[in-house]
Formats: C-alpha cells, structure tokens, sequence
C-alpha cells in the first residue's frame, strides 16, 4: 500500500474518531455529483478522493477491484482497453464522479433491466465502520459468503451504512454487435409487447418507451453475436412502422438515456421528477402527460406534481415504489417509499436498524439521507 493510501486510510479514521467523540455526523462524499439525491444533505462532509486507484484488474477473470475515490471514467477507460463494460450502465451525471459513489448511490443505467443492478456485480469490499476498523466481506468470485452479504447491502445505501473503501466488480465482455429498433406505439401495447419479447430468446439489452396518454414511441436494442441480432433484427423489423436507428445515432440516444440528457428528463427543471419500481407487468400508471419506461416496464418516470404520499400510494398498488427523484422543492425528509409502508418489506425494517447499529454504533454515518 502506498503512503499515500495510508495517509489516506489514518484521516478517515481521524474523522471518524473526531467525530464520534464531538458527537456529530459524517456525510461520505466523493464526486459529489449526486448531491440532489435522496432526503436533504446533513453533516460534515467526509470527502473519499483521496483514496483511489485501480488495485487489481485481471480481464480474463473478469474481475476489477478499485478503491472508492476512484474516478469512474477512469474504471471504464481501463475496462474498454480489453473490450469490457459495466453492464448496468451506470450514469456518471458529471465528469467527478467516484466509484464510490457509484455504488452508494446504486443508479443503474439502461442495461440493468436486462443484465442486473449493481449490487449482482459486487463480489467483495473492504470498509471502514464507525469505530474506524477496517472489516473485509466477500471476495473476487460469486460465492464467496457466509451470514449477511455485506458487499452487497452497500448499494443504495448513500453512505448510510459504512464508509467504502474498495470494492471488487464482476465487468463483462463488450458485445460484438449492436442494433437499435424504434417502433411508434402506444404505452399500453408498448408494455404487452416490451414483456412478449423479452420472453423470447431474442438479445435484448436495453429497452424504454417514452410518450403521453395516447401516443409515443419504443426503443429497442439488441445486443450479441452478430448471427443472433441480425436473426432478431430481421424478426423485430416485421413489426408495423418499425425502423433500424443509424448505429451513431443510436450510441448517442443510449448515453443520453443513461445520463438523463434527452429532453425528457430536462425538462425536469420545470417540475418534478418521480421514479416508480413496479412490477413489469403493471398497466399504465394513473398518471397524466408524458411518461418514460424502462427495464421492461419495471422502471417508470413521470414528471409532474405530485404529493409524496399520493405517489407512494401508486407505487405500492402497482407491486412497488416511488421515489421523488429530482426536484426545485424536494422536502427535508419522506422521498422514498421505506420498508415498513408495505407488508412484503415491513420485515426488514429492524433488520436494516440492527445492521446499522452493528456497523454504526454511534450514529456517525446517519445523515437521515435515506430511511
């Protein structure tokens, strides 16, 4: 280990000691290009950047382990030297953004309805607690824990939980071929149809619809060996006014979706923007004006006003929940639908507090930021 590093690992601790001992609380930050995400900043912040690198990068196992100062598009430059990716697609949302970051934030690009989230390719990580002791769960292959898959509970959790210090990422192979079809439908039909193809073994790799109450458009992309997205391209252009996107054209469209740049999602800035998890399945929501879907009709944007608990409501009868994503406005607290406002989740609840307590005892890393 560097110096450096060990400078770097002995000032976390510092604060985190100081810290304990004043009674007051860390907020993890690396990037800080997620600021606006989750219940409303608190407490000083513990800046991550100092530590970063990538510690061990071996391509024909698949396997990168980076520390969590470590700048994102630095991870991704050195995964696309031998032709491999990140397969959720994470967004960056700005050049700063941090490995670490990226993992307690746990937002997934296009790919993740079709290749998982986050939390499915962390294999390992090494934290660093409240009482500033550096623990070490998983490992560099799947199976590899016994009790709480710790590694695996860091995403999502914005810091709450512990502070990352390394983490081991399962990458994939870029594919060989690419195609992006358009099909201009509307989004009960897109849904049926988005759901009938991906049960078929056709290469799907992204898909979303965005579009109002009575019109809109999907957008599929296929990705694998050439042979088999030529064979499911030639199926998916049977379909009435289906159209093949210009390859450039279509590598743009997909960055766009992943970094929320299309004009859909700035047009934000005018008015909310809500995230809904829902079953795939579900019929449309019960809302008015424009809609985006994705992951099969798992993730669903609206952008609109609502009120937190009408659309926390919305969420729950469709099998899942919401979340005020972005807002000019958002309120201190309530952002999130929490484990306990539906019964299939109530359980974890206190699970949650006792890890927390376990991993946190003195309430150092509690900034209310997420329930």
């Amino acid at each position: 280990m560097s110096t450096a590093s060990q400078t770097a690992l002995a000032d976390f601790k510092e604060q985190i000691l100081q810290a304990k001992q004043q009674q007051t609380i860390l907020r993890i930050a690396g990037g800080q290009t997620k600021n606006w995400y989750g219940n409303a900043l608190q407490g000083s912040p513990l800046l991550t950047k100092s530590y970063q690198g990538i510690l061990d990068y071996e391509p024909e196992e698949l396997v990168i382990t980076v520390c969590a100062g470590t700048p994102l598009e630095e991870v991704e430059l050195a995964l696309n030297h031998h032709h491999q990716m990140l397969a959720f697609e994470p967004p960056h949302f700005g050049s700063l953004t941090t490995i670490g970051g990226m993992i307690a934030a746990g937002i997934a690009g296009p790919g993740r309805g079709h290749y998982g989230g986050i939390r499915d390719f962390v294999l390992g990580c090494k934290i660093m607690d409240g009482r500033g002791d550096i623990l070490s769960f998983g490992g560099k292959v799947m199976k590899n824990v016994a009790g709480y898959d710790v590694s695996r509970l860091l995403p999502s959790s914005l810091g709450t939980l512990a502070l990352l210090l390394e983490v081991s990422l399962k990458v994939l192979p870029k594919p060989v071929a690419s195609a992006t079809i358009q099909v201009p439908i509307n989004q009960a039909k897109a849904i049926t149809l988005m759901n009938t193809w991906a049960s078929q073994p056709l290469p799907l790799s992204a898909s979303t619809w965005q579009g109002n109450e009575t019109t809109g458009t999907l957008t599929i992309r296929l990705s694998g060996a050439q042979a088999a997205v030529r064979s499911a391209q030639a199926k998916l252009l049977i379909t009435p006014d289906a159209k093949m996107l210009d390859p450039e054209m279509a590598n743009q469209f997909w960055l766009m979706m992943r970094e929320q740049t299309q004009d859909f999602f700035i047009n934000h800035e005018q008015t909310d923007l809500w995230r809904f998890a829902v079953n795939p399945l579900s019929p449309p929501l019960p809302l008015p004006g424009n809609q985006c879907i994705e992951w099969l009709g798992g993730q669903r944007w609206f952008l609109g006003q609502l009120e937190v608990e009408q659309a926390k409501q919305i969420g729950l009868a469709h099998g899942g929940h919401a979340t005020l994503f972005k807002s000019l406005n958002k309120p201190d607290r309530g952002v999130f639908t929490q484990l306990q406002d539906q019964a299939l989740t109530a359980p974890l609840a206190p699970i949650v507090q006792r890890l927390r307590s376990t991993f946190d005892p003195d309430s150092i890393f509690q900034t209310g930021r997420m329930p």
